[in-house]
């Protein structure tokens, strides 16, 4: 475990143990980063991205009692903002489902191969193209390059194998850079 995963673990046991300012330490080291997921999937919109922090930070203090493996916080933390964005966004996910599931069987034959795009794509571009794309291509773009999860870490956040988001992440990138080119950026 690295130094901020042993500081996410002391600040949860704190927690757990009562202390209301490692709460506070807690919403000032991964409040950014949350919100900005969070604007992320919720189309680049700050208000709804407040309201689904605070819908997200009210689940966090509620569930941090039980919470088993305190150095786990972070994975735990995008899933709990995972289910306040599903919840907002249910009836587009059931849409995107359906031609993601088909999308996805076809990618298996191609599930990351060769892609030396994906590597370097820039934050920007990964901004710029970001709202074209459905919500599942979306967010794998957004934990993987935008907020840097390692790909076993995003399989937790979204609840699928590995294998799974790298297939995600190999039609996400294949989408992204047609967004782009339509819009004149190149990939």
């Amino acid at each position: 475990m690295g130094d901020d995963g042993r500081r996410d673990a002391l600040l949860v046991v704190r927690c757990q143990l009562g202390e209301r300012e490692a709460f506070r330490e807690l919403v000032d080291v991964w409040h950014g980063p949350l919100w900005r997921y969070l604007r992320s999937m919720a189309g680049g919109s700050p208000h709804l991205a407040d309201d689904l922090a605070q819908e997200t930070w009210i689940a966090v203090l509620r569930g941090l009692p039980a919470l088993r493996q305190p150095d786990r916080f972070a994975p735990w933390l995008f899933t709990v903002a995972r289910r306040a964005v599903l919840t907002h966004l249910r009836q587009v996910y059931r849409e995107a489902d359906a031609s993601a599931a088909e999308a996805e069987r076809a990618d298996q034959a191609h599930p990351d191969g060769d892609d030396p795009l994906g590597a370097v794509l820039t934050t920007l571009q990964v901004e710029a193209g970001l709202n074209g794309l459905p919500p599942l291509e979306r967010e794998v773009l957004i934990l993987f390059h935008l907020e840097d999860l390692p790909l076993a870490t995003c399989a937790e956040v979204l609840g699928v194998p590995p294998g799974t988001v790298k297939s995600r992440l190999h039609r996400a990138r294949r989408m992204l850079r047609s967004a782009l080119a339509e819009k004149g950026h190149e990939a």
